[in-house]
């Protein structure tokens, strides 16, 4: 009889181990579907949450235009849309921050080949950028050779399938248009520093955007000219003012351009092109979200792309006249 109890109360403390490491198991698996559930909700709380700052910077670029020509825009960096907005306030004590920019006040990189045909003004253009810069590397003959069709390289320093296939991995020059400026980290030599230095001022725009007078820095202004300095495109941004040149004769015929031969191709005192940055924390969770707008002459704002994958953008390059 003493044997048989201590066989059955070795049986019951068998099954009790057995019922609670499964129902600690179950317990974990709970834990963890609830913890999964809820990041879920999170992520998309905050996927809605940067949906909404992009809908308040259309509805923002809209009222924008209404308020003038929409077949002639005027567009400066002291319009509402250009302004910096206070964060909105979220449950949980989460925010929403909303900064929208204009990348047509940058150099479009993508100008340098128009129509399948290399724009010599634009590739001398993008040369006097690298100079402004202190760039020595000869990035604006292997651009021009990323984005034409054609497999010959361009003057000395160009770089087509030939040097690329050399590579550890091999790859091949694009042969088309940049759809993103981190595509430049692709070109033959491009460095991470000199990356760096031209994010700030280089955009990738369809190949007929033009460059906005009113919102780009003194650096890039300078780069319209060889004689046109750095310090002497600050005069442009002081004659500019808050409200911007009101047309493109406006701006072509200020004395700082004078006799310097820069003509209106490529220029503009309008946007078409507008890049919003949502950033949204609610609970633990972060959201960056970079909307590609492009806002049309028939009063719509158009979603173009959309990048989840940014870790935040920091604000442009403040210049001493635009402070």
């Amino acid at each position: 009889m003493k044997r048989q109890r201590g066989v059955a109360l070795i049986t019951v403390l068998l099954v009790v181990a057995v019922v609670t490491v499964v129902c600690a198991g179950l317990i974990a698996r709970q834990q963890l579907a609830i913890r999964s559930s809820a990041n879920l909700l999170s992520a998309r709380q905050a996927w809605h949450y940067a949906l909404g700052g992009e809908t308040l910077a259309k509805a923002l670029l809209l009222r924008d235009l209404r308020q003038g020509d929409p077949r002639q825009p005027v567009d400066y960096l002291g319009e509402a849309w250009a302004r910096t907005q206070a964060p909105f306030k979220l449950d949980e004590g989460g925010e929403l921050r909303v900064r929208i920019e204009d990348p047509s006040g940058r150099f479009n990189l993508n100008s340098l080949v128009r129509q399948r045909q290399v724009d010599e003004a634009a590739v001398a253009q993008f040369s006097r950028l690298l100079l402004r810069l202190e760039i020595e590397q000869p990035y604006a003959e292997r651009l021009q050779d990323w984005l034409d069709i054609d497999q010959e390289p361009s003057g000395a320093y160009g770089a087509e399938d030939n040097q690329y296939l050399l590579a550890k991995p091999a790859y091949r020059a694009a042969n088309q248009l940049l759809s993103d400026v981190s595509e430049l980290r692709l070109l033959l030599g491009m460095s991470e520093t000199d990356y760096r230095r031209l994010l700030p001022y280089v955009s990738a725009l369809p190949e007929d955007a033009t460059l906005n007078v009113n919102t780009a820095s003194a650096l890039v202004l300078s780069s319209l000219a060889d004689g046109l300095t750095p310090s002497v495109a600050q005069g442009l941004l002081a004659a500019r003012g808050s409200e911007g040149f009101r047309s493109l004769e406006s701006f072509l015929g200020q004395p700082a351009l004078a006799g310097l031969g820069v003509t209106g191709q490529g220029l503009a005192v309008g946007s078409q092109y507008f890049q919003v940055v949502s950033e949204v924390r609610v609970a633990d969770r972060r959201q960056v979200l970079v909307s590609s707008l492009h806002r049309g002459e028939d009063g719509r704002v158009r979603i173009l792309a959309r990048d989840l994958g940014q870790a935040g953008l920091a604000p442009a390059p403040i210049e001493e006249s635009d402070q």
